[in-house]
């Protein structure tokens, strides 16, 4: 399976740095009221500590107290100001989050269909589900907590520098194992953080398949198989895990460890200095209370760190959707005529083998084709051909002399629509779910859309169009949501219809009926029907025998069957097993 790229540090650094860029503003409100916070923060030490300087001297009660309700209004005005700090970095955080996620759904948005289906369901659902959430409480709180931290750690450090430089010095003393040991986290974090993310894309992948397939599972007895599957995917988020919290615990251990060495050095520095008579008992105190204030920012700090290398391993997996070439926005914006052509098409996946072989077709406009074929022919990779998702190898597809690749996107999906047997609801209203293909329409023109596929079943929704459907609300059963799927393509009103199976999921009397009625609408289009039921192929205008990669047969129904070749065999099994039902 191919995944999405990952995007390097250096990207994620730009993009980091365009985002502060943006908000700059933002930005520098935070950092003033956050360091005019921590500034008013460094008073109450120097303050306390002068108490005991005063104190010593002899001084009044009334001296004291009035450097205590200085104490108590630095305080006040900290609090004050760390408050509406914290607010502005909220507003901040909330911001760049909404655009971070507006991005990241114009990017998945504008992914080529075949890119997203090779790269498969799990790791696109895990980057924007976990890495959004991520990435968002790292931009809402850890980024502002760690430069804040760093601020105030500048702050506090200075502050005991300024008090005695040989204080200043013996406050260092955790420092180099603190330092030391954040560059041996730091160097092995993203890659640790990069492998647990691609597990957990993994284990997701599993599951979604597993619970889509469980009745397929069920018939085939394959629960033993899924579970051992599954638990093979869990061993490995289980090892990433395991070695991301191996590296937490050396991590912290040594940090936490390292806290009490500047506390006990500047007493001990500050008892020498003292009983030298080269600083104050007060400058003492106020330096052991700075470190002893530091720790909560320097806590902080660390602590966040970890998450911060979540943060920038979710990051580059988000900012790797963006690295996906988009959709080519075509270099013809319209074509002459509807007439699909195929000649001499090749195609493979990746770079496996052909699953197409010389491929040669003529679709005129308003003709009715039938492709038929065994499990494997190759049915739904022409058809990916023809509505322009997948590009062939060598040879070409066009529609009115143009290649249709060279068509614009939007273009080229108002002409040609696809259906496959995959379906979805969307969650919201039967009116939401219809106006995705046409939002102009009105409520007549739906109803009338859902009654031509034969949707009885829309007469019994108790709030006719506002009915809520999809998840949380009422479900809809596959025939149900096949049918949804059908009226949107009678709306969409499209000239050339490929209908890859797009009728499987109802039962043969209700597909009959749905066949019938979509004959009635679809008069003058071009209809490509990738048949697995046979009475398609029995009304179409020419039947295309697919197998191997390779139209082997084509031509009406009857010339077919009176060959007696492939398609007469395929016929008569189908035709016996249809009479013994």
């Amino acid at each position: 399976m191919s995944r999405l790229p990952v995007a390097d540090r250096r990207t994620v650094r730009r993009a980091l740095r365009d985002m502060i860029s943006r908000h700059r503003r933002a930005v520098g409100v935070v950092l003033a009221l956050h360091s005019a916070a921590a500034v008013t923060g460094l008073a109450p030490p120097w303050l306390l500590g002068t108490i005991v300087d005063r104190v010593t001297a002899g001084a009044s009660v009334a001296t004291v107290d009035r450097l205590a309700l200085a104490i108590a209004g630095c305080v006040l005005v900290s609090a004050l100001l760390s408050r509406y700090a914290q607010y502005a970095g909220h507003r901040f955080g909330e911001r760049a989050v909404a655009e971070l996620r507006e991005e990241f759904v114009s990017r998945t948005l504008g992914l080529p269909v075949s890119v997203v289906e090779r790269a498969g369901s799990g790791d696109l659902a895990t980057r924007s589900s976990v890495d959004v959430s991520t990435v968002g409480t790292t931009v809402r709180d850890v980024v502002p907590t760690i430069v804040i931290a760093t601020v105030q750690l500048t702050l506090l450090f200075g502050a005991v520098f300024l008090l005695h430089p040989l204080l200043g010095l013996a406050a260092l003393a955790g420092l180099p194992s603190i330092v030391a040991v954040t560059r041996w986290y730091l160097r092995r974090a993203s890659s640790a953080y990069l492998t647990e993310g691609a597990a957990a894309a993994e284990l997701t992948e599993t599951l979604t398949t597993t619970a889509e397939g469980a009745r397929t599972v069920e018939a085939l007895r394959l629960t033993d198989d899924r579970i051992k599957h599954g638990t093979t995917r869990v061993t490995m988020v289980w090892r990433a895990r395991r070695a991301t919290l191996a590296l937490r615990t050396v991590f912290f251990s040594v940090v936490e460890a390292s806290y009490p060495l500047p506390v006990a050095t500047v007493l001990l520095v500050g008892g020498y200095l003292f009983s030298r008579d080269m600083v104050s008992l007060g400058a003492v105190v106020a330096a052991a209370l700075y470190l002893q204030q530091a720790i909560d920012p320097m806590d902080r700090l660390l602590q966040w760190t970890e998450q911060a290398q979540r943060g920038f391993a979710s990051y580059a997996r988000l900012l790797g959707v963006g690295m996906v070439p988009p959709e080519p926005p075509g270099t013809t914006a319209s074509s002459r005529g509807e007439r699909l052509v195929v000649r001499g098409a090749r195609f493979s996946y990746s770079d496996g083998p052909d699953v197409l072989h010389g491929i040669d077709l003529e679709v005129q406009p308003g003709e009715r084709l039938a492709v038929v074929g065994p499990s494997g022919a190759g049915k739904s990779t022409l058809a990916r051909l023809l509505a322009g998702i997948d590009a062939p190898r060598h040879g070409v597809v066009s529609i009115g002399g143009c290649p249709v690749t060279d068509l614009d996107p939007a273009e080229r999906r108002r002409r040609i629509a696809l259906v496959t047997q995959e379906h979805h609801v969307f969650i919201g209203s039967v009116r939401d779910n219809l106006s995705f293909a046409a939002p102009d329409v009105s409520d007549e023109q739906m109803r009338a859309a859902l009654l031509t596929v034969g949707a009885e079943w829309f007469a019994e929704l108790p709030d006719d169009l506002d009915t809520q459907i999809g998840d949380g609300a009422r479900q809809l059963g596959a025939a149900e949501a096949q049918q949804l799927a059908l009226a949107r393509l009678v709306l969409a009103d499209p000239h050339t219809l490929i209908l890859d199976e797009a009728t499987a999921a109802l039962d043969p009397s209700t597909a009959r009926r749905t066949e019938r009625a979509l004959a009635a609408v679809l008069v003058g289009r071009t209809v490509i029907a990738i048949a697995h039921r046979l009475n398609t192929a029995h009304d179409a205008d020419r039947v295309a025998v697919l197998a191997d990669g390779r139209i082997t047969e084509i031509g009406s129904h009857d010339e077919l069957v009176a060959a007696g070749g492939a398609y007469a065999a395929l016929w008569h099994s189908w035709h016996t097993r249809v009479d013994e039902r």
